[in-house]
């Protein structure tokens, strides 16, 4: 299969990318210094893209590609991503990162550290109740938490409490963890008003991406206090955070590794390459989308 083309649409995982160099006959767009040119030169060869959440294949490029056959991406984050929801919420209320500091400054041998806050009972309100949004549900229950949640239309048979609105969410909820896809309509799904009705003892988690909360509204609340905290996996200039938030002991911050495990990352690796491998052997797909 060394003469199917295949565009690869930025850097992942070595293993990945590997593979795919041994299998097809690999472009790494993000290389091309004239994309233009590269794509009028190669746009009857290349047969397959890859790409990611924030690396794919918009309308005027799969219109460039006239022999274009399949899109290959992930989906096989789910449980690494709601793990990581779960150790954000804990960091933040039992003030893990503080913890860690604490004894390694030395500060333990002159007392005590501060009393902090249990997780157990606490109301968690999900804002999409997907696979991710479930998993976390899931997993909060373990801790004996009320679920509460929020989507675009109720879902029978769950078991948890549902809000037709975030803000009613919020209100109801400890703890607010968004977990819903980005659309035009869930930008900014956390705004100023939404914070307000989660309040100054309310927690904020964001495993979703940056845009779905207002990132200076954010900022506002927790430095005046409208907010108790918040745990963030994503921001809405990545890599770029706010640098007010680097002073605030009442936040948790990670560079976008939710799905960033080794296991998982081969995971998704071996799943693009296995429905690749299935098309152009012309058998069913193992995760098709139409």
């Amino acid at each position: 299969m060394e003469s199917i083309g295949v565009l690869m649409m930025c850097p992942m995982n070595s293993y990945l990318e590997n593979e795919l160099q041994k299998r097809y006959n690999l472009h790494r767009f993000w290389t091309c210094p004239e994309k233009s040119v590269f794509l009028e030169t190669h746009r009857n060869s290349i047969r397959a893209i890859v790409g990611n959440a924030s690396a794919g294949a918009d309308a005027k490029l799969i219109d460039d590609l006239p022999k274009l056959e399949i899109i290959s991406s992930f989906s096989v984050l789910t449980e690494d991503v709601a793990d990581l929801a779960i150790g954000l919420i804990l960091a933040l209320l039992r003030r893990l990162c503080e913890c860690d500091r604490y004894v390694r400054s030395g500060k333990w041998k002159y007392g005590d550290f501060k009393l902090t806050t249990k997780f157990s009972g606490k109301s968690v309100g999900i804002i999409g109740l997907g696979r991710i949004g479930a998993a976390i549900a899931k997993r909060a229950q373990g801790f004996n938490c009320p679920i509460n949640y929020y989507s675009r239309t109720e879902k029978p048979d769950v078991g948890y409490k549902y809000y037709p609105t975030v803000v009613e969410l919020a209100q109801n909820s400890d703890i607010l963890v968004v977990a819903c896809a980005l659309t035009d309509e869930t930008r900014h799904i956390v705004n100023r008003e939404v914070m307000d009705a989660l309040g100054a003892k309310g927690v904020l988690i964001n495993i979703g991406r940056g845009p779905h909360v207002d990132e200076k509204e954010m900022v506002k609340a927790l430095t005046e206090g409208r907010l108790g905290g918040a745990g963030l996996d994503v921001f809405e200039q990545e890599p770029h955070v706010p640098e007010e938030l680097f002073g605030l002991e009442n936040v948790v911050l990670v560079p976008h590794v939710a799905s960033a495990t080794v296991e998982t990352r081969t995971a998704m690796a071996d799943l693009v390459l296995g429905n690749l491998e299935a098309h152009f052997a012309g058998k069913p797909l193992l995760t098709q989308v139409v």
